[in-house]
């Protein structure tokens, strides 16, 4: 299995998640490290059950992507790290978070929302970071649940003493970090897999 693009990806699908925990941390008019912990869970608990969910969608058609999984790999995270900068920028034209609640519906709202890139890439994963088993898979969407939910646990502090000035950055960090992903994924399978 390889760890290092685990991590890479782990941090890169974490990464919107990250920001809008820096805003929830910015907006709430009250930080408690119970507030922190349960905007961590429901990050992380999204961020590693769709990717999972993903895996057990791709596996129905698991031969046809197998022929082209590293173009796909290429194009659906070029395609999110792409959106991830673009929306990072737009972020950080005008943030100035206002001070409001953070209701559960609006945190699961907020979590389902940032991970529906990690339900993409759950298809290929297993290519990705040489996922083959069950039981490789579900320790490869523990370790971006976990990942996410230690950064975004972070996230709420960080969002309270620092604000938005954060948050893009993070976001075009991430996008970043899925580009060159993918590239990597598709420059290996050309070059060591012909």
């Amino acid at each position: 299995m390889d760890y290092i693009a685990l991590t890479g990806i782990a941090f890169g699908l974490a990464m919107d998640a990250f920001a809008v925990s820096i805003a929830d941390g910015a907006a709430a008019p009250k930080i408690r490290f119970r507030f922190a912990l349960r905007i961590g869970a429901a990050f992380g608990f999204f961020q590693g059950f769709l990717p999972f969910l993903g895996w057990l969608l791709g596996k129905a058609g698991q031969e046809l992507i197998q022929s082209a999984d590293h173009w796909i790999a290429l194009l659906l995270l070029s395609y999110l790290g792409g959106q991830m900068i673009l929306e990072s920028r737009q972020k950080r034209a005008g943030c100035l978070p206002a001070q409001r609640e953070i209701t559960l519906r609006v945190l699961m709202t907020q979590a389902v929302a940032t991970s529906i890139d990690a339900l993409a890439t759950g298809v290929l994963l297993p290519s990705a970071v040489g996922a083959s088993t069950p039981a490789l898979m579900l320790l490869s969407v523990c370790g971006i649940g976990a990942v996410t939910f230690f950064l975004c646990t972070a996230g709420v502090y960080l969002g309270r003493k620092f604000g938005c000035m954060l948050a893009g950055r993070a976001e075009t960090l991430g996008g970043a970090v899925l580009i060159l992903i993918g590239i990597r994924i598709a420059l290996e399978h050309v070059f060591f897999h012909p």
